[in-house]
């Protein structure tokens, strides 16, 4: 963490925000320096308890005092939410919004159109919960070199941090990132499926596949090669692994994942005009 940190409000206080407050908290940002609102009040309490931090009575007590605001709620509630506090958040206060389909544009408006607002958009995903997620970040014009440092630790504290350049890409990061957790859970869920159709038990099977998966993904992160080189590493001529991957080639699994990629990007931008009206 930086030596100096930032007062920081969240907005909600559901399993997103908390796992990134828990991954601040166990990375030794004070706890005094976090608020937090919701009205879940049971949530709220848990969280203040679990965390030590501080549960603010109402959004406008949240950010009293905030020099970040993390919007934390769901995207169909995000507007009713912003536009109470347009007055209450000044305009050199950082706001970083995890809500999937709002653009920045919805949220400048929302929060006050005058203002140059400095807005960073995030799309983290689901595997952040136990501090494993990856984040695609933009930002606005306004949000200074400062700021981008301290959106990044944020998300940080939960995993890796991507920024992009344009706001476009941040439905390619849903399409990659953000959905990519379900695309890997219907392969593990797949695999699960096959293993117990050749006469693996559940548990067996989905021990075999959840670890494999788990140990993959860790070889491709610290490995010094590409993700096509490990491939070709496991792949020996004419045999077993050989014959599973033509199968898959031949049945046009790139292009499958390429599809529905791109229909997952389609349908983010869909959703940015609808909820952003």
């Amino acid at each position: 963490m930086t030596e100096t940190h930032p007062t920081l409000a969240f907005i909600g206080a559901g399993n997103m925000a908390g796992s990134i407050i828990g991954g601040l908290v166990a990375n030794g940002y004070p706890t005094g320096k976090i608020t937090a609102s919701d009205l879940n009040n049971d949530a709220l309490a848990k969280l203040s308890r679990d965390t030590g931090i501080t549960a603010a009575t109402s959004n406008a007590d949240a950010v009293a005092n905030a020099q970040v605001v993390v919007l934390a709620v769901k995207p169909q509630v995000l507007r009713q939410v912003c536009e109470p506090l347009a007055a209450l958040i000044a305009e050199e206060v950082l706001v970083v919004s995890i809500a999937a389909g709002i653009n920045s544009q919805s949220l400048h408006n929302w929060l006050g159109a005058s203002l140059k607002r400095a807005i960073v958009r995030c799309m983290p995903n689901t595997p952040a919960l136990v501090q494993a997620g990856t984040s695609g970040l933009f930002a606005t014009q306004h949000v200074s070199d400062v700021q981008r440092r301290q959106a990044e630790e944020i998300l940080a504290a939960v995993g890796s941090v991507c920024w992009v350049e344009s706001e476009a890409e941040i439905d390619s990061v849903t399409a990659v990132s953000g959905s990519g957790p379900a695309y890997f859970f219907l392969m593990i869920e797949a695999m699960i499926d096959a293993g117990i159709k050749q006469g693996l038990s559940r548990a067996t099977a989905s021990t075999l596949a959840i670890d494999t998966a788990f140990g993959a993904a860790k070889l491709a992160k610290h490995s010094d090669v590409d993700v096509a080189e490990l491939r070709k590493r496991v792949t020996s001529p004419n045999g077993t692994t050989a014959e599973a991957i033509a199968s898959f080639e031949k049945n046009q699994f790139r292009q499958i994942v390429d599809q529905a990629m791109t229909a997952c990007a389609d349908r983010s931008r869909e959703l940015a005009e609808q909820l952003g009206n």
